[in-house]
């Protein structure tokens, strides 16, 4: 299998949707009552958290390959976490 790297945005929105298919599947069942302007504050507040996962999960990994730290400094310089000395 291929590796890849994890991407919470897109779990995070699959797991919404997911939920607002079992919602509707469990209606259309028989199984209890979903009223139909329920899944559309579920999906609209799922997609908007997985909009802000994936903006924090970009930006840490931009921040974890350009070096690390609050000041921007890399560790190739010393200013780093861990300073060559």
């Amino acid at each position: 299998m291929l590796r890849h790297e994890l991407q919470p945005g897109k779990l995070v929105a699959g797991l919404v949707l997911v939920t607002a298919g079992v919602l509707y599947a469990g209606d259309a069942d028989g199984a209890w009552r979903t009223p139909w302007f329920v899944v559309f504050p579920l999906v609209a507040g799922g997609l908007c958290l997985a909009g802000a996962v994936a903006l924090l999960t970009g930006r840490a990994r931009r921040r974890r390959r350009a070096g690390g730290t609050a000041a921007g400094g890399t560790a190739a310089d010393g200013s780093g976490p861990h300073p060559a000395g």
